[in-house]
């Protein structure tokens, strides 16, 4: 018995062997597995930091499929009533449309975290500097997907945020107000608004957004992951030419890495779903729980909390230059601090990578930006005032001053000594 077993299980590994050999003839699939999978050699050092790229994937695919099944029951013409549609007489549909406005959520927390890894370690410097500009071109456009999706529940606080935003085109000296008209597709935002942005958001900007990450991965793979330390694994190899600090990413991390992290985090992603969809007002605003209403202005109009450090420096520019409104000035501050970290490779002097070996002057500055971000979140979501307006100006020149001034205390600060080969 255990002969014929034997010799059964055999046969099957044949078949299975010769029809590899004939895809592979047909197409590269073992070599693009080996290349990008098992034979590619990652730095034995990863540690916590190292989960948010490959949980921004899961969440990209939670947010691909859930927004397929959504778009077969959403109408842009009847909007607002297909979202109440979907959550009241669609099978299982608000569990999709909570998965997909929690997944918009999820998705910035992971890549916010994702670009903060970055930060500290060094992830922008050579060779990855195409890299970062990639990783930097997703961003960009994961902030205008976001917003298209935002307006697509018709609600009064996607209507109202969405004719602040807009209306910051019409600032812009000479064009603006034609600019503006062509944006909006009509003189008002009206449901001709609405289908451009719809078809922005579930055709266009996904497209854009799938084909920059597949160039980021393909680009990542090809110059290697950086590390907790900043030293070039490809420098120190064996004779057999393998990274004497590299492991295979399949299956060390793919299994023993990357798949409790997607794990935990599924639970606490459905524990949100399950409990607390809304997350108080902050993932789903309670005035879109209300029809759009061109005269009905919400109290407090402020856009999704992932938008809000934005936001803040957007509003803490209140007096004109060279004779242009303010509003514009706020628009050049907004789009400015969304832009300007894609020159960080060529900001950052120091002669060393990881936040390890930086100076005192790095580490302190990097602190204090975290902190800056965090506090123009929140002032993002409050109603404006003398004092918080004050405090949203501090805290823009300090996010400035951490660009701009970093080509400066990162040359003259003291550095420690990078080890020649990668600590644990």
């Amino acid at each position: 018995m255990a002969g014929q077993n034997a010799s059964q299980e055999g046969k099957m590994a044949r078949a299975w062997f010769s029809f590899m050999d004939w895809v592979d003839e047909r197409f590269p699939l073992t070599e693009t597995f080996e290349y990008h999978m098992s034979r590619y050699w990652a730095p034995k050092n990863f540690n916590f930091w190292y989960y948010f790229g490959v949980l921004s994937m899961v969440v990209l695919v939670i947010q691909l499929l859930t927004g397929i099944w959504l778009t077969m029951s959403y109408s842009p013409s009847s909007a607002f009533a297909s979202v109440e549609y979907i959550m009241r007489d669609v099978e299982y549909g608000w569990l999709l449309r909570y998965l997909h406005s929690t997944g918009a959520s999820a998705f910035f927390v992971v890549v916010y975290l994702h670009m903060f890894r970055g930060l500290m370690y060094g992830s922008y410097r050579k060779p990855r500097e195409l890299l970062w500009l990639v990783g930097m071109a997703i961003f960009a456009v994961l902030i205008i997907e976001g917003f298209a999706g935002y307006l697509l529940p018709w609600g009064n606080m996607s209507f109202w945020a969405g004719q602040v935003i807009v209306s910051l085109v019409g600032a812009i000296p000479s064009i603006g107000p034609d600019l503006m008209e062509w944006v909006r597709g009509d003189f008002l935002m009206s449901d001709i608004t609405l289908n451009r942005f719809f078809a922005l958001h579930v055709i266009a900007l996904p497209l854009v957004l799938v084909m920059l990450v597949f160039v980021h991965i393909v680009a990542l793979h090809h110059v290697g992951s950086n590390n907790p330390d900043g030293i070039e694994i490809k420098k120190n190899k064996d004779a057999n030419g393998i990274p004497l600090d590299g492991i295979p990413f399949h299956p060390y991390y793919t299994i023993g890495h990357d798949l409790p992290a997607i794990m935990i985090f599924l639970f606490i992603f459905f524990l949100v779903v399950f409990f607390a969809p809304e997350m108080g007002g902050y993932f789903i605003e309670k005035p879109n729980f209300e029809p759009a209403n061109p005269l009905k202005t919400p109290e407090h109009i402020a856009p999704v909390w992932y938008y809000t450090p934005f936001y803040a420096m957007l509003r803490a520019a209140t007096f004109p230059l060279f004779g242009i409104p303010a509003k514009f000035w706020g628009f050049v501050v907004m789009a400015g601090a969304i832009v300007l970290p894609a020159a960080l490779p060529w900001l950052d002097r120091s002669p060393v990578k990881s936040i390890r070996y930086k100076g005192w002057i790095s580490k302190v500055t990097l602190g204090l930006f975290v902190v800056t971000f965090f506090v123009l979140g929140y002032l993002g979501t409050i109603p404006p005032s003398p004092v918080a307006t004050k405090i949203a100006q501090l805290g823009t020149a300090v996010y400035f001053a951490y660009f701009v001034l970093m080509p400066w205390y990162t040359r003259v600060e003291k550095t420690k000594p990078v080890p020649d080969r990668v600590t644990s």
